[in-house]
C-alpha cells in the first residue's frame, strides 16, 4: 500500500468529531472516578487506566491517528508510565523502610491517620497511569504498522 492509499483511509466526520469532543472529558472523568473508588467499590487502577487509554484511542479514531500522534508526546507517555512505577514503588518500599511489609499502609499512620485510605488511592492512581500509558503506547505502535519490520528483515 503506497502513501497515497494510506492518506485516503481516514475520512472526517463532523458528527463523530463533535461527539468525541463532547464525550471525551466525561469518559476521562469516569476513568478517574473508577481509579479513585477502586478500594471501596468495583474498579481500580487497571480498569480506570484502560478507560483513560481508550479515551486517547477514541480521539485518534475521530481526528486521525497522525493528528493524535502529534498531540500525545511520546515523552509524556513514558513519563506517565515511569511516574506510575515510581509512585507504586515509593509507597511499597517506604513501608518496608519503616519496618513493615511491602504496601503495608498502616506503617504510615504516624504521619497521617488516614494514610491507609490515601495510600491505596495513590497506588491505584499509579497503576492507572501505568496501564493507560502502556495501552496508549501499544496503540500507537500497532497503528504505525509492521511495514518497517518486514522491509528491514532482508537487510543485515
Amino acid at each position: 500500500m503506497s502513501a497515497d492509499d494510506q492518506s485516503t483511509l481516514y475520512v472526517e466526520s463532523t458528527i463523530i468529531m463533535t461527539t468525541v469532543r463532547v464525550v471525551a472529558p466525561f469518559v476521562l472523568t469516569f476513568a478517574l472516578f473508577v481509579m479513585f473508588h477502586g478500594a471501596d467499590s468495583p474498579g481500580g487502577g487497571f480498569q480506570g487506566g484502560v478507560i483513560a487509554g481508550a479515551t486517547v484511542m477514541m480521539l485518534a479514531f475521530a481526528y486521525g491517528i497522525e493528528s493524535a500522534r502529534q498531540w500525545v508526546d511520546v515523552r509524556a507517555v513514558a513519563a506517565l508510565a515511569s511516574g506510575g512505577v515510581l509512585v507504586f514503588a515509593a509507597i511499597g518500599l517506604g513501608a518496608i523502610a519503616l519496618g513493615g511489609n511491602f504496601l503495608q499502609y498502616n506503617e504510615y499512620l504516624f504521619i497521617y491517620k488516614e494514610a491507609s485510605k490515601y495510600g491505596i488511592e495513590l497506588v491505584e492512581l499509579g497503576i492507572g497511569a501505568i496501564v493507560a500509558s502502556v495501552a496508549i503506547g501499544l496503540f500507537f505502535l500497532l497503528a504505525a504498522g509492521f511495514g518497517h519490520a518486514v522491509d528491514g528483515e532482508g537487510e543485515a
